[in-house]
Parts: C-alpha cells; sequence; structure tokens
C-alpha cells in the first residue's frame, strides 16, 4: 500500500512539472460578401412598340426656279421594333434592329409660292403636298451595359412609303407620277432600362435622310405639263418612346 502511494504521488509531480497543452491557434474572422444587388445581361431576342413624334424637312425645285419648302411638317408616329442583343463581359453590347412607324397625319404641304415658267398673267400660285405615310430602318447597334442601363447608338437603311404626291396650282390638285417609295439612311441613339424582369423602356431619337426624287407634272396638266420637281436635302427625326419584351437569350 505505501509503494502504491508513492508511486502516485511521483507521478502526480512529474505531472506538475510538465507545460500546460498548446493551444488552437485563433481562428481567421469570417468575411461577410455582401450578394450583387442585380446582375442584369442584355443578350437576348426581343420585340416591342412605340409611339412618338416625327418632323420632316426638304426642298421641291424645278427647272424653271420655283422653289418650296416643307420645313417642320410634325406628326405623331407609332408602330414596333424587333431586334437582338448581345452582350460581352465588358459590358459592351452588339445587336441589329429592325423598326416600322405609320405617321398618323402623313398630309404634309410646303409653303405656297407664285410659279414662274408658266406664261400666264397674273402667274398662278402652286404648293406640293407629299404624303409619307410609313418609315421602316434596318440597324445594326452598339451600347454599353451598366447593369440594368443600357446606352446606345445605331445606324443603317431606311426606307420611306406614301401615296403619290399631288401639285396643288390655284387651289387644284393635281397628281404626281412617281414611285411609291423612298430610301435613305438612318443614325440614331437611345437610351433603355430593365425595370422589371425581362421588360424594358426606352427612349430614343432618329435620324433619317432620304435619297433625291424626281416628280414629273402629268401632260395632261394645263399648267406646266411635263415639269420634274425634285426633293432636295429631304429628311425625317424622329423621338419615341418604346417598351421591351425579351425573349431570352438563345
Amino acid at each position: 500500500m505505501a509503494v502504491t502511494l508513492s508511486t502516485l504521488a511521483g507521478s502526480a509531480a512529474s505531472a506538475a512539472d510538465l507545460p500546460p497543452p498548446a493551444l488552437p491557434p485563433p481562428r481567421a474572422p469570417a468575411v461577410y460578401t455582401p450578394a450583387p444587388i442585380s446582375d442584369y445581361n442584355w443578350t437576348g431576342v426581343y420585340i416591342g412598340g412605340n409611339l412618338g413624334a416625327s418632323w420632316q424637312q426638304g426642298t421641291f425645285s424645278d427647272p424653271n426656279g420655283n422653289k418650296v419648302s416643307t420645313n417642320n411638317q410634325f406628326t405623331g408616329t407609332g408602330g414596333g421594333q424587333i431586334g437582338v442583343n448581345y452582350e460581352f463581359d465588358s459590358g459592351v453590347v452588339v445587336g441589329a434592329e429592325a423598326m416600322f412607324d405609320w405617321r398618323f397625319n402623313n398630309g404634309n404641304t410646303s409653303n405656297t409660292i407664285t410659279l414662274a415658267g408658266t406664261g400666264l398673267i397674273p402667274p398662278p400660285t402652286g404648293s406640293i403636298t407629299v404624303n409619307n405615310q410609313w418609315l421602316t430602318t434596318a440597324t445594326a447597334k452598339l451600347g454599353y451595359a451598366w447593369d440594368m442601363l443600357l446606352v446606345y447608338v445605331k445606324g443603317g437603311g431606311a426606307w420611306v412609303g406614301s401615296n403619290n404626291p399631288t401639285i396643288n396650282i390655284n387651289g387644284v390638285g393635281t397628281t404626281f407620277s412617281t414611285s411609291n417609295s423612298n430610301w435613305g439612311w438612318t443614325v440614331g441613339a437611345g437610351v433603355e432600362y430593365a425595370f422589371w424582369g425581362t421588360w424594358s423602356a426606352r427612349l430614343e431619337y432618329d435620324y433619317v435622310g432620304l435619297t433625291n426624287q424626281t416628280f414629273t407634272v402629268p401632260t395632261t396638266s394645263a399648267i406646266l405639263p411635263n415639269d420634274q420637281f425634285t426633293g432636295n436635302s429631304r429628311n425625317v427625326q424622329l423621338i419615341t418612346a418604346g417598351i421591351n419584351y425579351k425573349l431570352g437569350p438563345w
């Protein structure tokens, strides 16, 4: 018994001489990374509609020195668009779009002038009415996206459709014989915001420059038969607000 107690006492004394056990290394504090508020991607096919206003400018002149202008002929517009976007990781967005718009009030009459070259005394007065009914554009797009906000520019071709124009001489209208469409080029810029899911709203400005177009006065006209009026520097400008729905990436 005495031997056992002595052994236990010796073991206790030896244990008391040992260093305390090492503590585990401290753990690094957790770093909190907030989740991104949004990660919108503009890649996909979209379809939408638009409403706005347009105005046209230009002049018509003939070899007799007659010249009339159609400046600032305002009218409402409405139509739709379909397109596709692709967004790169850098935020650059490229795409293509086709847009079609009706012009609600398409009867655009020029200023009235005294017509030269008729040989009549007193000389008659005249003006020209051009009925631009619709406008179609096909464009490429380039933009930059900040999450749900997209700013872009666009450019391409444009086509304008109309009824045959009319020359009004002393208040009597005579219809020209000409093509019912004209073409040109277009550039524009816009801003678009994805406000809910795949729905986005946009505001856009477009400038359309049209090629020259020649109108021939019918041979049956009592005044200036076979005379030719050529449209110069004709353009149409639009400001539209639209809504797009993205169908999803392909």
